[in-house]
């Protein structure tokens, strides 16, 4: 079965993706953060301390 993304709001070009995450308790956060498949437009929706926020730059992290 495959699914269906849904298209950036901001380039349309790309597609909004899912990214999951864990909290400081280990405990998993699905769907942590929304991000935007064109490398060149860098949009995403993020889930911060349970706060909403969109637009922040998305990092590789190195812990």
């Amino acid at each position: 079965m495959e699914k269906e993304y849904p298209p950036c709001i901001k380039c349309s070009a790309g597609l909004l993706i899912p990214l999951s995450d864990y909290g400081r308790d280990g405990a998993p956060i699905q769907y942590k953060a929304w991000v935007c498949t064109n490398p060149e437009c860098g949009f995403n929706i993020r889930i911060d301390n349970g706060e909403i926020s969109f637009g922040k730059s998305v990092g590789q992290s190195y812990k």
